[in-house]
């Protein structure tokens, strides 16, 4: 396959600014308005520690200090962390525990890597918080893996039975608790944690046998899958939890349709606009999942957040290196959308006689941008053809080549006979063709009206040259076509 546009979109993604680091020896911070998280981590000495933190899924570093010779140092800067979870981080760069960083950023913590489980959070109400939560849910979830495994390997029906009801009661006195804690501090970061990680449970069905009543857990979870989850809270990129549940809810509670799809976006990044973490990470977490998207048309998706956000004036957010591919990549999608009426084309055949896309008529078209010289193309138009003499030509496809490579005249011609590709259409545009257009002021060359980044590109058009399939493989598009084609 031959690429040509190679496209890579930048944001950086975190900032660590650090002061310079010191070592200190006295347990009262001279910083009063960033933060100043003094640690005791024994037994290293003399030696560089770090604390991390999640951004999505990714962990990034956030800060690092000095031990002095008693195992001493401070994470200190003028700037306050974003709140979240946080993890004290080796020397050799493994991660020995986690603590939560709230707006008050000013405590000590005392640690050893002999006993890690015993270390200790002071003068932070929401590490207490945090760490007799932790524990005591822990135990619980050991309880219910042990529970899980017996059933797994139970010997009868009576065990299996008996395991089963108690991992149930198990998990509901997980639940429970989990309820309860947040219900008695409602206001910590721990139940923010807990109300972000939670997924609705869905409800029984309704008692009718209808369609709307099968349908009702499900839609019952999705409108309260972000319930008390504010998308412009920076705390929740602070998680390791936040990214899963946003990809699990647009792979499993929203649908593939680009409207769809849009309706979610558009809401997500204007709630996010205000949030200078997470307004970016969102943004350019969509604009990279849709830019080449998974499924059919959902390039639409991209083309939305381009015009409604990078094109009004989000662009500062990129360098511009990126703002100018991401700015050629919209303007090359914007003529080629499905439903939209394909692009004219004013071609050459092989005898170099005019042709127009427009003047063919057929229930579908399919238009094949290739090279000749293109070693996939090789692979690719020979199978083409094998589909359509085996049966796109009794359905009256129409089949309409375009060489994209004005230079390789010859090797076109050559590959046609040589492979026997007789039976349909065969263009190009010239040289003089594409200067009379820029000279007329229509600059917008074949590649850009159809997106022609890779070789070979297909198309598939209607009886009216609607574009109805684009990005499919010939597989795909056998099979779309031969659906369509059914009376």
């Amino acid at each position: 396959m031959r690429k040509l546009l190679f496209f890579c979109l930048w944001a950086p993604l975190f900032c660590v600014a650090q002061n310079k680091k010191t070592a200190i020896t006295s347990s009262t911070s001279t910083n009063p308005i960033g933060h100043a998280i003094e640690i005791t981590l024994k037994p290293y000495q003399n030696t560089k520690i770090y604390i991390g933190t999640n951004y999505g899924k990714n962990k990034v570093l956030a800060d690092s200090c000095l031990l002095n010779e008693k195992s001493e140092g401070v994470f200190e800067s003028k700037q306050k962390l974003t709140p979240g979870i946080y993890f004290v981080v080796s020397p050799k760069m493994s991660i020995l525990f986690d603590f939560i960083v709230d707006d008050k950023q000013h405590f000590k913590i005392i640690a050893d890597t002999l006993t890690l489980s015993q270390f200790q959070v002071i003068g932070s109400k929401e590490n207490d918080l945090f760490k007799s939560y932790s524990t005591s849910i822990n135990e619980l979830f050991v309880q219910l893996n042990g529970l899980e495994n017996n059933f797994k390997t139970a010997s009868n029906a009576a065990d299996s039975t008996k395991y089963k009801e108690a991992y149930v009661n198990k998990d509901k006195e997980i639940k429970n608790k989990r309820k309860s804690f947040i219900q008695a501090n409602p206001t910590s970061m721990m139940s923010w944690f807990l109300n972000v990680m939670q997924r609705p449970e869905a409800p029984a069905m309704g008692k009718g046998n209808t369609k709307a009543d099968s349908l009702y857990p499900y839609y019952y979870v999705k409108n309260h899958f972000w319930d008390n989850v504010v998308f412009n809270d920076n705390r929740l990129l602070r998680t390791p939890f936040f990214e899963d549940k946003l990809d699990e809810y647009f792979k499993n509670y929203v649908s593939r349709e680009p409207d769809s799809i849009i309706e979610e976006v558009q809401y997500m990044l204007t709630v996010a606009k205000t949030g200078k973490e997470i307004y970016p990470f969102l943004l350019f977490k969509f604009t990279n999942k849709y830019i080449v998207p998974e499924f059919m048309g959902q390039d639409k998706v991209f083309l939305h957040i381009y015009q409604n956000f990078f094109a009004k004036g989000d662009t500062v957010l990129l360098n511009a290196e990126s703002n100018k591919s991401i700015k050629e990549r919209a303007y090359s999608l914007m003529a080629n959308q499905l439903g939209l009426a394909a692009a004219p084309l004013l071609l050459n055949d092989a005898q170099d006689k005019k042709i127009s896309l427009y003047t063919i008529k057929a229930p579908y078209t399919l238009v094949a941008f290739w090279d000749p010289t293109c070693s996939h193309c090789k692979i690719e138009i020979p199978k083409l053809d094998s589909f359509y003499k085996a049966s796109w030509k009794k359905l009256n496809v129409a089949v309409l080549g375009v060489n994209i490579n004005a230079k390789e005249i010859n090797a076109w011609k050559s590959f046609i006979n040589d492979h026997n590709l007789n039976d349909w259409i065969h263009a190009y545009q010239t040289e003089e063709d594409l200067n009379k257009e820029i000279r007329e002021g229509r600059p917008t060359t074949i590649r850009q009206l159809y997106d022609v980044f890779k070789t070979p590109t297909f198309y598939l058009l209607d009886a009216n040259k609607k574009i109805i399939a684009k990005n499919l493989s010939l597989d795909q598009f056998d099979d779309f076509i031969k659906t369509k084609s059914k009376p």
